[in-house]
Parts: structure tokens; C-alpha cells; sequence
């Protein structure tokens, strides 16, 4: 057993020792090339821009379509994008149970967007709120 030992040992003191000639020589190898380290990263930040950009160019498509911005005056639908009177507003916050509040919301902002409404009035959210 201790012979076992006492062989590994050799022969991993064999390998650490050509390790550390050929890390003797690669460090004398960049020596000897006298490397500009500002060049060197130029470079490489140079190729990481090339390749990002590649990369973008080919998950991203050439037209990118985009829903239109809502309109940013006034307020709107609770927890949606679409934009209601101050009167519907107040209406909806009225609601007290928050999940019926929600579910009213997004019956009448799907509905809005389906009929292309721009804004939700009191009387559209009244049409729109019924079950």
C-alpha cells in the first residue's frame, strides 16, 4: 500500500514538474512577443462588439412592430394599459373586493381594445362592465 503511495507521489511530481517547464516557456514565449496590453484589449472589446452585433442582428428581426403607445394623458383602467375618464377611474376604485375589481377591469379593457375604443367612458364602461 505504501509503495502504491509513495508511486503516485512520483508521478505526480513528474507531472507538476513538466507543468511548470511548460509554464516557464509560455511565459517566456509572451515575453519575448512584448504584448501591448492596451492593444490586446482594444481588441478583444473590438470582437466582442462584432459578435454582439451579429448575434443581435440575427435574434432581432429587420422590422420590429411595436403596439402603440398608450395615450399618456389622463388616467386608466386599474392594473391596465388603457386609458379611461377620471369618472371611471373613481368607479372602478369603488369596487371593494380587490381579485371582482381586477375581473371588472380587464373585462372592459379587453373589450375597449377589441372595439378599438380609445378611451373608456362611463357609458361604455357601463356596457362593458355587465357579465
Amino acid at each position: 500500500m505504501a509503495e502504491q503511495i509513495e508511486s503516485r507521489l512520483a508521478k505526480l511530481d513528474e507531472r507538476l514538474a513538466r507543468l511548470e517547464s511548460i509554464m516557464a516557456s509560455l511565459l517566456e514565449r509572451i515575453d519575448h512577443q512584448q504584448l501591448d496590453v492596451g492593444q490586446a484589449t482594444d481588441r478583444i472589446k473590438e470582437w466582442v462588439t462584432q459578435f454582439v452585433a451579429m448575434r443581435l442582428q440575427q435574434l432581432v428581426p429587420e422590422s420590429c412592430e411595436h403596439p402603440p403607445e398608450p395615450d399618456a394623458s389622463g388616467p386608466y383602467l386599474d392594473g391596465t394599459t388603457v386609458p379611461c375618464t377620471e369618472e371611471v377611474a373613481h368607479r372602478v376604485a369603488r369596487i371593494p373586493i380587490p381579485f371582482v375589481r381586477q375581473m371588472v377591469a380587464r373585462k372592459v379593457a379587453d373589450q375597449a381594445r377589441q372595439d378599438q375604443i380609445r378611451r373608456v367612458d362611463i357609458t361604455y364602461f357601463e356596457k362593458a362592465a355587465t357579465f
